[in-house]
């Protein structure tokens, strides 16, 4: 990083954002820079280095269009820190209140705009370590940094002293690495007492598979394989992975393998207190292989699916009944 300067920007997005909003946030970052690491489910780093270079501006007004762009695109404002660390940045967006704003703190500013903020707010600290260095009377930033890091491994512990003490001063030498979301997504529902109605399981597990077929669906990925998890009465579990033939987003794909998945537990008897579904390996669903497919039944129901999918996104998720549990609501 060149002396001077404030190139690490951490954004935080509202509480509860979906995670379609979350990831248009996350596109919007891409336009910015190409180094972006999503901190799901709510944040995110950006390398601010060669953008810079590359827009001829400076970090805060980079900051102020990212919000323009959030709010007129998304309806979404954002808090924005800028500093030359993560750790500064992130400390820098947490304080910031209100819907949003940009926060820039310069490598020269870090030391004085660090010092008074209480202990607690400084990113990395926990409740449980601000709780013990206020009991000593270190309750700001600033006296937290004067101590040795010596002492402060002696309150905190070896590696969580080391940390604090370097990042009260300002210091934190890791970069931001690119990384999108998680490549996985999970659905899971639980019954208000243990079940073992075959016919409610079965019709919990394909509202399952369609809220991950849509969830999927709506962020353009697929699934390479599916997990299912089944949480007993007493705490026990039961939990196993199979691929799919090929990555699909589809309600009927899912539902085949979901399906096998639950005949592979060998339920019996078995009280269920939850079940949980996840696809794994995802994939950007535009570079997902297609077979030419000349079952025009199939054809039909993926229509009819791309048909709901518009009434779900227009009227809600409980618009319309799910395409995965039509072909076995009278099965036996």
């Amino acid at each position: 990083m060149q002396a001077g300067q404030a190139t690490v920007m951490h954004v935080r997005c509202p509480h509860r954002l979906s995670e379609e909003t979350y990831r248009q946030v996350l596109e919007l970052l891409a336009d910015l820079s190409p180094v972006v690491q999503a901190l799901p489910p709510a944040a995110a780093l950006v390398e601010l280095r060669g953008a810079l270079r590359y827009h001829g501006t400076d970090a805060v007004h980079l900051g102020e269009i990212l919000r323009v762009r959030s709010i007129s695109r998304l309806g979404v404002d954002l808090r924005i820190g800028i500093a030359p660390t993560i750790t500064v940045a992130a400390t820098a967006s947490g304080q910031i209140s209100g819907l949003g704003g940009v926060l820039c703190v310069t490598p020269e500013e870090v030391a004085d705009w660090l010092g008074p903020l209480p202990v607690q707010d400084l990113h990395g600290i926990g409740p449980r370590q601000a709780a013990v260095l206020c009991d000593y009377g270190i309750d700001c930033v600033g006296l937290l940094a004067a101590l040795s890091p010596a002492t402060v491994q002696r309150l905190l512990g070896k590696r969580a002293g080391r940390l604090a003490a370097d990042r009260a001063r300002g210091v934190d030498p890791r970069p931001v690495v690119p990384r999108a979301l998680p490549a996985s997504a999970a659905v899971r529902t639980s019954f208000p007492r243990h079940t073992l109605d075959g016919a409610v399981v079965r019709a919990a597990l394909l509202d399952l598979v369609a809220q991950l077929g849509l969830l999927l669906r709506r962020r353009d990925q697929a699934a390479r394989a599916l997990t299912l998890t089944l949480k007993f009465a007493g705490g026990a579990g039961w939990e196993k992975t199979r691929r799919l033939t090929e990555p699909s987003a589809h309600d009927e794909d899912l539902r085949t393998v979901a399906y096998q998945l639950m005949d592979a537990a060998g339920l019996q008897r078995a009280r269920l207190v939850g079940i949980a579904l996840r696809g794994e390996d995802l994939m950007d669903a535009g570079q997902a292989p297609q077979q030419i497919s000349l079952d025009r039944a199939r054809e039909s129901r993926l229509v009819a699916e791309q048909a709901m999918d518009r009434i779900r996104d227009k009227y809600g998720p409980g618009a319309v009944g799910s395409a995965a549990t039509a072909p076995f609501r009278n099965a036996s």
